[in-house]
């Protein structure tokens, strides 16, 4: 029940700012281009290349989700660690993007780097807090032993993802040409919290 809730408040909120910043913009860019470039019938190869592959990831990240629907172990110190290892990412996830889209929101900021709050500690405070939550979620289950080393490849391939994959690579490198990026990304922590150096 704990793990339902988590997850379903996780994906609530996300869903709900997806919605929100995405409203009014059509197609996201990145698939646009991916389909643009797409072989064949651009909605078979978003079906194999989109679809499948996400669906596929979700099963995967999800395993100890999944786990601890099987887990009958009473609650003890890894789900206590657990649960406020995820309080604290969705703080940071949800804290980090409402700084942004108020920073977004004034036009006097168009075309400059966010480095306020939250930003100012790490360049990705949501995706800092998404590594949190998802390694908390794990903790759920490492009452079990043999359930946690079943599962383990869950959080790792979904802090692969966020530091090297689809979330801060991705990222950085479409942000890398933008104007004040440069001195952004020398004072501050490119993923785990630090104070901003001077």
């Amino acid at each position: 029940l704990l793990a339902t809730a988590l997850t379903c408040a996780w994906g609530l909120r996300l869903a709900v700012h997806i919605g929100r910043r995405g409203r009014g913009h059509g197609e996201d860019p990145r698939y646009a281009a991916m389909l643009a470039k797409a072989p064949g019938s651009p909605a078979a190869y978003a079906f194999r290349k989109v679809y499948l592959l996400q669906g596929a990831l979700v099963w995967l990240v999800s395993l100890p989700v999944q786990a601890a629907m099987y887990v009958r172990d009473p609650a003890g110190a890894f789900t206590i660690l657990g649960t406020l290892l995820w309080a604290v990412g969705l703080t940071f996830e949800a804290v980090g993007d409402g700084q942004l889209a108020r920073f977004k929101a004034d036009p006097a900021n168009k075309g400059k780097v966010m480095d306020r709050g939250l930003w100012s500690w790490t360049r990705h405070p949501n995706y800092f807090g998404d590594f949190l939550v998802w390694w908390g979620l794990f903790l759920l289950v490492c009452a079990a032993p043999a359930v946690a080393a079943a599962t383990l490849v869950s959080p790792l391939v979904m802090s692969a993802l966020l530091i090297f994959g689809s979330g801060k690579a991705l990222l950085e490198r479409h942000m890398a040409e933008r104007p004040g990026y440069a001195a952004y990304r020398e004072r501050t922590s490119g993923f785990f919290p630090l104070p901003p150096k001077r």
